[in-house]
């Protein structure tokens, strides 16, 4: 297969509602407008296809957007340098989350103008003759991509924005109507997607370009997600008001089923996807674009141009790939000493462009919960491990400090590459010194006896000092001796769709009732990831080999009735601070229930008391609010504008 190298997404029409500023596509002319005649020529075909994978940068990566989809869950809170945009999703009484504050409105503006771009190239490509069914499905999956990850988002969204349903539109326009949750699915989403599996190739036309296995995972995601839409056990508001009834007749148990069906119809018939070997390799940066990672928003750290964001200082906006800023901490804080009185001291650990470390924001931070209970074992369970950056060991060497070591805890000698701070897997049985003698941590973190690095037990994180996201962490290979491009934007690509997903799409599909295959019941399903999470080759956070398989004690720990709760748990351990978190409590109708209460130490260093906080999450808050840009810019009257904002907001 052959990379595709992608500049920037461009605007595709002159919708005033829907479309950003544009600019351009490839090295080609930039354009702000695309018009059926551009469509009707190869190279307009080519232009939009790329454009559409461009255009997930704006979406994957916008670390806004990314708050928005974990912030406010039992993954993420909001952590000590947080503004509103944090704070608004916290639910906690921070502050109050609004049609100006809500952070949705990154999808609501990138996905919108690629909806029309996809159909742009839908309706005119067969006109050019030299167009494959293959291609413009890679525009059908595209556009049922986009207006899925709306209708979970918003509830009922447009199909006509301005020519008609599903019509590529070229003129400006100032009204929109919503359709309902079922016509979104039934008209946009279902079809889409089942033209692109039955036409799209096994493997991408490009490295990262769409496939079947691809559209079989969004439309096993999609099935099941409206099937909870249907069955609707908690009663959730949806908007615009409609029945729960679906237009084809299928209740909520055939559309179980077909996720059911569909999802394991990809395991069997993978095509070059699959399972990594080991968890720790599916993010390791090294095995970037792996075999199982299906869809990513692709950078690259070889050119400029086609990273579509400087190599050197990131901006802080799209189309970087800025969001593990967010949950990493001020580590460059903590200060060792050069001299045994600790008159002199230096900072131990640098900021690096390494995957351990990177640029800190500390604008979001997990719970105590994440530590204590979601990666409760942390012996077998290699996800800990391969998730977060729990040891910080010193690179300052690579300052030019010319120091060939440094004291630390209990005035130990420490070298580069050691410890200087861990965050311990369990509280320890020795309770934590916290007094701070001579040998003082200047960060709050504490002394054990006979340890030289600082440590922090899981009850003592607090919202400005954390473990690290590590599986996010950014990676350059032109560092040489030094920190690197620490400032930069993230090059690595955003990952987007994983394999791995269908196994728990179709056991949340079975625990629903969908009839099962032999050797794939819910049990057996999770049981493949979790035989998998078992194996070890590194200890990620030891920095050092470590080739065991825990895969018969993972499989001895799974209980032998897997209830939805279950599913969720392991959804946060496989996905953590990936994104999904916010979509899988409102698809399951649970998010009230488990993200209600946290608990988490405070805003100071030397804060260890754990404070216990509560949520307050309303029915109405399964759907985020349109943005008040796109209300402002509608001419429509008062009552109009009030109809075309969702409940509460």
């Amino acid at each position: 297969m052959k990379s595709i190298h992608i500049k920037t997404c461009i605007g595709t029409a002159a919708l005033v509602l829907f479309l950003a500023a544009c600019t351009d596509i490839l090295e080609e002319q930039p354009r702000s407008i695309y018009t059926p005649d551009y469509f009707k020529t190869e190279k307009g075909v080519m232009g939009g296809l790329t454009a559409m994978y461009a255009h997930l940068r704006y979406i994957y990566g916008q670390a806004y957007y990314y708050n928005a989809c974990l912030t406010g869950t039992d993954e993420a809170t909001y952590a000590q340098s947080a503004d509103a945009n944090f704070k608004d999703h916290d639910f906690s009484g921070v502050g109050t989350i609004s049609p100006t504050s809500s952070r949705a409105d990154v999808l609501w503006g990138a996905a919108f103008a690629n909806i029309n771009t996809a159909s742009g190239v839908i309706e005119n490509a067969a006109e050019v003759g030299t167009i494959s069914d293959a291609l413009v499905a890679e525009a059908r999956f595209f556009r049922a991509f986009d207006y899925f990850q709306l209708v979970q988002t918003f509830g009922g969204v447009p199909l006509d924005l301005g020519s008609g349903e599903l019509m590529f539109n070229t003129t400006p326009v100032r009204t929109s109507v919503r359709n309902t949750v079922p016509e979104v699915y039934t008209r946009a989403i279902f079809p889409d997607l089942l033209t692109a599996i039955n036409d799209l190739p096994e493997t991408g036309r490009v490295t990262g370009g769409a496939t079947k296995t691809l559209a079989r995972l969004y439309l096993a995601k999609a099935y099941l997600t409206y099937a909870w839409w249907l069955e609707n056990p908690n009663s959730i508001p949806t908007y615009p008001a409609s029945d729960r009834s679906d237009p084809d007749g299928h209740n909520a148990q055939w559309y179980f089923q077909e996720a059911y069906n569909v999802a394991t119809t990809a395991i069997d018939n993978p095509g070059p996807f699959g399972l990594q070997a080991t968890y720790y390799d599916v993010n390791l940066a090294q095995n970037d674009r792996n075999k199982e990672i299906l869809l990513y928003a692709d950078h690259t750290e070889k050119s400029e141009f086609y990273n579509a964001s400087s190599l050197t200082y990131g901006s802080g906006a799209a189309p970087d790939n800025f969001a593990v800023w967010m949950m990493t901490w001020n580590y460059t804080t903590i200060r060792s000493a050069t001299t045994t009185d600790w008159s002199k001291v230096i900072s131990s650990v640098a900021r690096e462009a390494s995957q351990p470390l990177g640029r800190p924001w500390t604008r979001m931070c997990p719970p105590i919960g994440v530590i204590e209970n979601t990666f409760a074992d942390k012996t077998n369970d290699s996800r800990y491990d391969g998730t977060f950056t729990t040891v910080y060991r010193g690179n300052w060497p690579k300052n030019n400090d010319p120091n060939a070591f440094v004291y630390n805890a209990n005035n130990i000698q420490v070298y580069p590459g050691q410890p200087i701070l861990t965050f311990l897997n369990e509280e320890p049985g020795t309770p934590i010194d916290y007094s701070n003698s001579v040998y003082k941590s200047n960060i709050g973190a504490g002394v054990l006896p006979g340890r030289a690095d600082f440590v922090v037990s899981p009850r003592g994180i607090s919202r400005i000092k954390y473990p690290g996201l590590w599986k996010l962490g950014v990676y350059r290979t032109d560092n040489g001796t030094g920190l690197g491009q620490p400032n930069a934007a993230s090059t690595r690509p955003f990952n987007i769709a994983k394999f791995s997903e269908l196994y728990l799409i179709a056991a949340e599909a079975a625990v629903k009732g969908a009839t099962t295959l032999a050797s794939k019941s819910a049990y057996d399903l999770i049981n493949v990831l979790r035989a998998r999470a078992g194996k070890w080759r590194w200890d990620n956070n030891g920095n050092v080999a470590k080739v065991q398989d825990n895969s018969a004690a993972m499989i001895a720990a799974t209980p032998a009735t897997i209830t939805i709760d279950y599913i969720l748990a392991e959804r946060s351990r496989e996905f953590f601070g990936e994104g999904y978190r916010w979509f899988d409590l409102v698809r399951t109708q649970t998010w009230e229930d488990i993200a209600a209460t946290y608990e988490i130490c405070g805003t100071a260093w030397g804060d260890h008391t754990p404070v216990l906080v509560t949520r307050t999450i309303e029915p109405y808050h399964y759907l985020r609010p349109i943005p008040q840009g796109q209300l402002e810019g509608m001419e429509m009257t008062a009552d109009e504008k009030a109809a075309y904002q969702n409940p509460g907001y």
